[in-house]
């Protein structure tokens, strides 16, 4: 019994001394003058992050902020041996509210300066001349695709998400309810390795947003739904973080580099979804 006592006493001493040890050497760094120069600029260099817009059932992003990394920032000075804000280490402050997949998500953060395409594809499509255009012009888009048009073009599929473009799912003629719908997302998450599934609505359906929930996809809803005059409809709504549906057409075929010009004429850059919606 002694010997456990002695052996209890022994660790106790060890744990009191790397406690005892650890805050001696907080103080000494805290009254530092270089951590007490790097913890002076604190509040100067703070960018707090702005939440996302809750507005009934839709979404936007919020974006994250940034604060020193005060300690990270002093261990890299200390190896230099003085001051300098360019060894500045920041960390991020993601916003409280963030993104969730029981809204309808209608556009990106406004103040990121960025919009998104999407092309709506059916199985009819083909979508070869819209992606000789995205990448002439070093664009990643996203191709929301039809259960049929899938079934056909797994090794597209592949090749899009591989090329950063983003597969949208619209499931068989948009019903959320075909047991086809998990099947696509499967393929894309686990085989072609996307992050993220998306779903599509431009109406209110609470049931398929309550199925895409449960999946775990986030539902879209453009803010810009072309219809008959893509050039035209675009130019007369786009804003920052814009997310702008395109059925996959001849028209669009055709106005499509007009269109990419328009948008980076505004100064905004095009991006995918997984880009656009980033906090």
């Amino acid at each position: 019994m002694k010997k456990i006592f002695e052996i209890i006493g022994m660790i106790s001493l060890i744990l009191f001394s790397i406690f005892y040890t650890n805050r001696i050497s907080m103080v000494v760094k805290n009254n530092d003058d270089l951590m007490i120069e790097i913890n002076s600029l604190k509040e100067q260099y703070i960018y707090p992050a702005s939440e996302a817009i809750i507005n009934g059932n839709t979404i936007i992003p919020g974006l994250s902020g940034r604060e020193i990394d005060l300690n990270r920032s002093y261990r890299r000075m200390k190896k230099l041996g003085s001051f300098n804000d360019s060894l500045l280490v920041y960390r991020d402050i993601k916003p409280t509210n963030r993104l969730r997949y029981d809204k309808y998500i209608i556009g990106g953060n406004p103040n990121k300066k960025e919009v998104s395409l999407i092309f709506l594809v059916n199985n009819k499509n083909n979508i070869n001349s819209i992606l000789n255009i995205l990448d002439n012009n070093e664009i990643k888009a996203n191709f929301f695709v039809n259960g049929l048009w899938f079934e056909n073009n797994n090794q597209m599929i592949m090749d899009l998400v591989a090329n950063n473009h983003i597969i949208g799912n619209l499931s068989y003629h948009l019903d959320y309810t075909a047991s086809g719908f998990s099947w696509m997302n499967t393929i894309v998450t686990r085989i072609a390795k996307q992050n993220n599934t998306y779903c599509y609505n431009e109406i209110d359906n609470q049931k398929s947003l309550n199925i895409c929930a449960l999946n775990r996809s986030y539902t879209i809803r453009p803010s810009i739904i072309v219809r008959n005059n893509p050039l035209i409809e675009v130019r007369g709504n786009i804003t920052s973080g814009s997310i702008i549906s395109l059925n996959v057409s001849n028209i669009v075929e055709r106005e499509l580099q007009l269109i990419i010009n328009y948008i980076n004429s505004k100064s905004l850059r095009i991006v995918n979804l997984e880009e656009l919606l980033s906090e």
